[in-house]
C-alpha cells in the first residue's frame, strides 16, 4: 500500500511538470496569465523599495475594486525584515482606462 501511495505521489509530481505535448503528442496547454500578473509584479517591487533587504515569502491577491473611472487592484505579500515576519497590504490605484498608476498604498498588517 505504502509503495503504491508512492508511486501515484511521484506520478502526479511528474505529471505536473511533463509539458502535454509529450504525454499526449498535442500541443502544450499554457495557462493564461492572470489580469492581475502586472499589477502582482509592482506589488512586489514596491515591497522591495519600501523594505531592500526583506525577503518576500508569500503574496496573495485579494481582488480588484472598481470605481467610476479607476480600478484598485488589492494584495497581501508576507515579509520577512531582519528576522521578523509581517503581513504587507499593498493596494495599487490606476485608471482603467490608460492603465497608468496613480498611487500605490502600503500598510503593516496589524499583527
Amino acid at each position: 500500500m505504502k509503495k503504491l501511495m508512492t508511486s501515484l505521489m511521484v506520478l502526479m509530481l511528474l505529471t505536473e511538470f511533463i509539458p502535454i505535448r509529450t504525454m499526449t503528442g498535442e500541443a502544450y496547454a499554457e495557462r493564461p496569465e492572470p489580469a492581475y500578473a502586472k499589477w502582482g509584479r509592482l506589488a512586489m517591487e514596491t515591497a522591495k523599495e519600501k523594505y531592500p533587504k526583506a525577503k518576500i515569502l508569500d503574496y496573495l491577491h485579494i481582488g480588484r475594486e472598481q470605481r467610476q473611472t479607476t480600478e484598485i487592484e488589492k494584495f497581501k505579500l508576507w515579509v520577512e525584515d531582519d528576522g521578523k515576519e509581517f503581513g504587507l497590504y499593498i493596494d495599487i490605484e490606476f485608471n482603467s482606462k490608460t492603465d497608468s498608476v496613480i498611487r500605490i498604498n502600503t500598510r503593516k498588517s496589524a499583527n
